[in-house]
């Protein structure tokens, strides 16, 4: 398997673009099941570092509908890559293996990972302190970790955990 690097780039309003195109061509194929699309991630926190790929959080009614989808989001790019890991949500990519553009994260509306996911993304909106905190830490494992994107991804965890349950609160 090819090598991913973590690649963190400066905040770009164009990743609020590209999000607003990929949710217009999701709605096509995804709607009536679809409750909410989201854009989550660190892309979606105004002036933070991130990688740039756009994470999609899709709210659906019966997450056991999402095989009904995998041919036609196959159609505008998107490549389901079943994980044993996610009991509670599916996951598709789009672009290049190590080279993606778009994460696609298909859960439960309401459920804890819609909820989690939600509470994490708003509570660095609307804390400044708590998002440069979060982007310091990701260049400081971006710089460690640079050739092992699971690592660095694992690294993040008991971070994004303490914020959630600062949320919660």
């Amino acid at each position: 398997m090819e090598q991913t690097i973590v690649n963190l780039q400066e905040y770009s309003p164009e990743w609020k673009k590209q999000f607003d195109l990929e949710k217009e061509q999701l709605v096509t194929v995804l709607m009536p099941q679809v409750i909410a699309i989201e854009h989550i991630g660190s892309t979606s926190v105004e002036g933070i570092m991130a990688k740039p790929i756009i994470d999609i959080l899709v709210g659906m009614k019966d997450l056991r509908e999402v095989h009904d989808f995998v041919q036609p989001l196959k159609k505008l790019g998107y490549e389901y890559v079943p994980k044993q890991e996610l009991k509670d949500r599916r996951f598709f990519r789009k672009g290049e293996w190590g080279k993606g553009t778009v994460h696609l994260h298909i859960c439960e509306f309401g459920s804890s990972e819609w909820i989690e996911k939600i509470l994490f993304r708003d509570y660095l909106r609307s804390h400044t302190e708590a998002a440069k905190e979060y982007e310091e830490m990701k260049k400081k494992l971006a710089f460690s970790y640079k050739y092992e994107r699971q690592t660095y991804t694992k690294k993040k965890e008991p971070f994004i955990k303490r914020i959630i349950e600062k949320a919660r609160t």
